[in-house]
């Protein structure tokens, strides 16, 4: 598809009106879309617009998706390269369109040139002001979060970037409930000590003081995506963190071992199943640690431990966690939600909860947040 011929360029840097979401260096251009439910969102009139992207990988695609006027309107990967991407076109050029452009795959470690990169946009129309909105929100989590599962058939079990997604996640769905902007900061398999194999290395709270600590390698420190995170640049209402599922499997999981040390680790069961009690009260004082780490970067922010979409395995040793950090730090703005378990009826592909699951989470964790923030 080619341009209108009466299309002009506008680059980020020399734009005035435009919104970004999620943590990223402003100064950078092209400019880094790091994680998921990363954006740029512009109100534009006019009959056309397109944007100018590039795209880094050689493991992982990244894909996006894109919403007109709060609405989605598509989804796709991306190709190797720099394109230009039409967002709409032989709308009515008067009015004024609201269009989201987003992330809607995870930040890829295991990929360490897996990138998205925005320049700026085409359009026959004039940029408006985009106004913040009244509430924030920041999700942190693991592979539920990034929205696995929420594409794809019940029997598809391969892990593919195709069959995750942001765009219907119980983030974007609660956010849309209560008209809030979000940051989510989230990974497949990894947790709050350790990740579903017991690699101690894939602990979120080991990177959520970086800019984007999930983005690794070369290319993600030419981006700045190891420096720290500069928290005051945006405070949340509520932060919402969604861990421990992957704590939980690697109880069952064989143990880790460190490939240049040697050294060794597992999360032990008891010969009659139960939970070891020092690696029990190892992982809950992790999630406590968590917390006043929470509380240190988001001094107002309300903080809700929500768990229990894949299983209530940790219910008991989160909610142990929770208590115990609000008696040793006086912190009363602190809670623990628990969230409906996926039935099998609401799964979805790689054995994660499905659209219908991530509804049922999302309408519970709105109610919740209504009440707490009295909105």
């Amino acid at each position: 598809m080619q341009k209108n011929t009466n299309l002009k360029a506008y680059s980020l840097e020399d734009m005035e009106h435009y919104k970004i979401h999620g943590r990223t260096d402003v100064s950078l251009h092209p400019l880094p879309l790091f994680f998921n439910g990363s954006a740029v969102e512009v109100n534009v009139t006019g009959s056309e617009l397109w944007i100018d992207v590039e795209a880094e990988y050689d493991v992982y695609e990244p894909w996006i998706w894109t919403t007109l006027n709060g609405s989605f309107i598509s989804r796709q990967m991306l190709l190797p390269g720099s394109q230009s991407l039409c967002l709409f076109r032989g709308m009515s050029p008067d009015t004024v369109k609201n269009v989201k452009f987003i992330r809607e795959t995870q930040p890829m470690p295991d990929n360490e040139a897996c990138h998205i990169l925005v320049n700026g946009f085409w359009s026959d129309g004039n940029f408006l002001p985009v106004p913040d909105k009244k509430l924030r929100l920041e999700f942190i989590g693991d592979s539920i979060t990034s929205g696995e599962g929420t594409y794809g058939a019940r029997e598809d079990t391969d892990w593919l970037p195709m069959y995750m997604g942001c765009s219907r996640n119980y983030a974007t769905m609660t956010c849309e409930a209560l008209d809030a902007e979000y940051r989510l900061f989230s990974q497949g398999g990894w947790g709050v000590l350790c990740g579903w194999d017991n690699d101690p290395r894939h602990s979120i709270p080991s990177r959520y003081e970086q800019l984007c600590g999930l983005a690794g390698g070369e290319s993600g420190k030419r981006l700045g995506a190891d420096r720290p995170y500069d928290f005051k640049s945006w405070q949340p209402d509520a932060v919402i963190v969604n861990l421990g599922t992957n704590d939980a499997s690697a109880f069952n999981e064989p143990a880790w071992q460190d490939p240049e040390s040697g050294e060794v680790f597992k999360q032990r069961r008891n010969p009659d199943g139960s939970f070891h009690p020092q690696d029990l009260m190892r992982f809950e004082k992790a999630a406590s640690d968590f917390l006043s780490m929470l509380r240190k970067n988001n001094p107002a922010s309300h903080i809700v431990w929500a768990y229990g979409m894949l299983g209530y395995d940790l219910t008991l040793a989160i909610t142990d966690a929770v208590n115990s950090y609000r008696r040793s730090s006086g912190d009363s703005n602190v809670a623990f939600l628990q969230l409906p378990d996926t039935t099998q009826e609401n799964l979805g592909s790689h054995a994660h909860p499905g659209v219908r699951s991530h509804r049922r989470s999302a309408a519970v964790l709105t109610e919740y947040l209504r009440k707490r923030l009295d909105l």
